[in-house]
């Protein structure tokens, strides 16, 4: 092994470290490791930036504002009520939502489904009476299975087609990858409705704090000096008429009055710490003489001063992960006051601005009623939705975006075009259409993603050029040979889905994709097989809420512990590895 392969190895474990540490972002660590590789001269700069002129960021550019037509004229209304139809039956309403979801989401990118259907489920299990944790978590693994089937249905596998394209090789074709995908998600399906309802406990999200196990939703308050509540006793005014919360303590000059007596005078700059359930929160935000003891005086929100309640759910990508709220100014930024932090099935207790943000903590956010419309398509959050959850109503632009995602999936079919200029013209009739405006399809594209991809294309290239995949390559045959090509075949898909938990699905296709293709030589085993089930492996993250986005989108809204995931995602996991393997013995 050479020098040039040695220092891409250095650099890649410091890429995979700081993302693992979340000193990284995705975008940040993908890109900054080939711009290493690249200043080294370990890879030239046509290989270093060979993904931006690569189809696959283009692709996955249009397909976000594609998918925002479709969220925005309301296109999957009719989706949506068939998903949340009324049945008395667990396992009946489990299937009527994942069964339609994979299918949506082998066309239609994951995340904006997810993102359309978490308020919707919440609000309809909190009217059925039972925990949204039994159905989001199978939402999440129903889209990434579904996202497997198709080389429109993940960014993940518009990468792998993009590297065949590098080597020399034809793009993958629409239901290309079916082949491989389709047996192994509907048996992973099937487990996942006869597992679900067996494995999953019963969570509570952030809305509902007050659970059975005693945790509840807590808020601070200051009595504004002056106002109708200083100098007055707790069981007086305000205070007295409070419904559905109660005052648990009360701060004075660094000490603490606990419990609070009825008879106990508050004053001036007093904290006040109430405890209940978040929907009755906004009652103590419009009491007269209290205002949010963070920071400021509630300032004059968007719209009038109408506001209401957001939960945000924070990606990897989010600049206030690793900061507090205090030093990202939070209130002036994005015009909202924080009320409350959830993180692992847990509400965060203590001074909110000094707490340090992590990737799946869903923050509680009184806001201006356009909070949503406003950021849901910034990488500031992964997820923003309403207490109350969204319309469904549909537009009479939703047949035009209909027929675009038509357009998408049928051009290349017919031949008549391939998937990014059917892509691409798709994203164009929405703008010029009126669908979007100009500055809507700008917004509706992360380019976190698209930057990542594209960086993601260098380090594929720094493994294949150094030599580095030649030599994992012969190290994972000469390991596992003795267990045959079903051996080593399971050592790359394990070693890809592991990657995968680390360092984001694409990250991890464009690093094992080139070991494969040699392993592939080497066994003689069909190439574009093996590129396949890399491309299906690298989607397969069952096992943690961070190794993939729709996971993290639903993390804090289920009121998830980490090791929730492991309960249903090991079965998945295991399903996928020993299906993939077979199909490629299969097929090859």
């Amino acid at each position: 092994m050479g020098t040039d392969a040695l220092l891409t190895i250095a650099v890649l474990l410091a890429m995979v470290a700081g993302l693992v540490s979340s000193r990284l972002s995705p975008p940040v660590g993908v890109l900054g490791a080939t711009a290493l590789l690249f200043v080294l001269g370990i890879i030239d700069a046509g290989a270093a930036f060979s993904g931006f002129s690569n189809p696959a960021p283009l692709t996955v550019a249009g397909l976000y504002v594609l998918a925002e037509g479709i969220s925005k004229t309301g296109a999957l209304t009719p989706f949506l009520r068939l998903v949340l139809s009324e049945s008395d039956d667990q396992r009946t309403s489990l299937a009527r939502l994942v069964l339609p979801s994979a299918a949506a989401s082998s066309f239609l990118a994951n995340t904006p489904i997810v993102a359309m259907l978490v308020p919707e489920i919440t609000t309809w299990a909190d009217r059925k009476g039972i925990s949204a944790s039994r159905l989001l978590m199978p939402l999440s693994f129903a889209t990434i299975l579904g996202g497997t089937l198709t080389v429109i249905g993940t960014s993940t596998n518009l990468v792998v087609s993009g590297l065949l394209v590098e080597v020399g090789q034809e793009p993958l074709s629409m239901f290309e990858l079916t082949k491989v995908s389709l047996p192994v998600a509907i048996v992973s399906m099937l487990a996942l409705l006869v597992l679900a309802p067996l494995l999953l406990p019963d969570r509570k999200r952030p809305r509902n704090i007050a659970d059975d196990s005693g945790r509840p939703f807590t808020v601070s308050m200051r009595v504004v000096p002056g106002g109708p509540l200083d100098g007055t006793r707790v069981d007086e005014g305000e205070l007295r008429n409070l419904d559905g919360v109660y005052l648990a303590e009360l701060q004075r000059s660094g000490g603490v009055i606990a419990p609070v007596r009825p008879d106990q005078t508050v004053r001036a700059n007093d904290i006040l710490v109430f405890v209940g359930q978040v929907d009755l929160v906004v009652d103590l935000h419009t009491a007269r003489g209290l205002e949010p003891s963070e920071g400021d005086p509630l300032l004059e929100l968007p719209g009038g001063g109408e506001h209401g309640f957001f939960e945000a759910v924070l990606g990897p990508a989010s600049p206030l992960v690793g900061h507090t709220l205090a030093q990202m100014e939070f209130r002036g930024r994005y015009q909202g006051a924080v009320v409350g932090v959830h993180r692992s099935g847990e509400s965060l207790r203590g001074k909110l601005g000094d707490i340090v943000l992590a990737t799946g903590d869903t923050l509680l956010i009184l806001a201006g009623r356009d909070f949503r419309v406003r950021w849901r398509d910034k990488g500031d959050f992964l997820l923003v939705s309403r207490l109350d959850g969204p319309d469904l109503g549909a537009s009479k632009k939703a047949p035009l975006a209909g027929l675009a995602l038509l357009a998408v999936v049928l051009l290349p079919l017919l031949g008549l075009m391939n998937v990014t200029r059917s892509t691409v013209l798709a994203a164009g009739v929405l703008v010029v259409s009126g669908v979007l405006s100009p500055r809507e399809a700008r917004d509706a594209v992360d380019m976190n993603v698209v930057l990542m991809i594209g960086g993601a294309f260098g380090l594929g290239e720094a493994v294949r050029q150094t030599g580095l995949a030649d030599s994992i390559a012969n190290g994972i045959v000469d390991s596992l040979g003795g267990f045959g090509t079903v051996g080593v075949v399971v050592g790359l898909i394990v070693a890809t889905m592991i990657l995968t938990e680390l360092v984001t699905n694409a990250a991890a296709a464009a690093l094992i994709l080139p070991t494969a293709l040699v392993v592939a030589n080497d066994l003689s085993l069909d190439p574009r097989v093996l590129a396949i089930t890399i491309a299906v492996a690298a989607s397969s993250s069952f096992l943690t809420p961070i190794g993939y986005q729709t996971n993290t989108m639903v993390y804090g809204p289920g009121g998830y512990r980490f090791t929730d995931y492991l309960r249903l995602g090991v079965p998945l996991s295991i399903i996928s590895i020993l299906g993939l393997a077979n199909m490629v013995t299969l097929l090859s």
